[in-house]
């Protein structure tokens, strides 16, 4: 007998603010792995004095998890990155699902979307494909073209075998933990 699978193991579950406990769907997608509860937690732990009217970016958005998550804790504005046209979709049909207008998805190669001139956001979210390589071009891009405000915070996601690359001069990586295989963190820009 053919086993089916579990429709339950393509949703995550915001953890805080107004739309906590809310489920939402993602598609099956190589690469595509939604950042844990216990470390979503962690970071919004670490960002609360911040995120209430921030503006963020989840450049390499996925299933959307940090994206949401910082919308239900009060962000001002998100903005989506995502080049896969079915995630986008996705994205789109749950920020309506949850009346979310202050939420744009981009459907777009993140770091060709990063070599125009930026608008400065508060809060970044990093959380590239592991198996990509996308982590330093994308830290380069972010700090080379005003993509961030004077003392703006950039979570970085990585796998713990290879770690962050060398952060930019700028740039203070100020917490740092694991979880499993995953390593994270948080930077903060030093004020202009």
């Amino acid at each position: 007998m053919a086993r089916t699978k579990d429709r339950s193991s393509n949703q995550l579950r915001l953890i805080g603010g107004r739309h906590r406990g809310r489920r939402l769907g993602f598609p099956d997608q190589p690469g595509l792995r939604p950042t844990s509860d216990r470390v979503r937690e962690t970071l919004f732990n670490w960002v609360a004095p911040l995120i209430e009217g921030a503006r963020c970016l989840d450049l390499f958005a996925g299933s959307g998890a940090l994206g949401f998550e910082a919308l239900s804790r009060g962000a001002g504005k998100v903005v989506m990155v995502e080049r896969a046209a079915v995630v986008a979709r996705q994205l789109r049909a749950n920020a309506g699902m949850l009346g979310a207008a202050d939420l744009q998805v981009h459907e777009a190669d993140a770091l060709i979307w990063l070599e125009r001139d930026g608008e400065p956001f508060d809060l970044v979210f990093l959380d590239p494909p592991f198996a990509e390589g996308l982590l330093a071009p994308a830290i380069e891009r972010l700090d080379r073209h005003g993509w961030l405000a004077p003392e703006a915070r950039i979570y970085l996601e990585a796998p713990i075998q290879i770690g962050f690359p060398p952060l930019p001069a700028s740039w203070e990586l100020i917490r740092d933990k694991t979880a499993g295989q995953v390593r994270y963190g948080l930077a903060r820009i030093g004020s202009a």
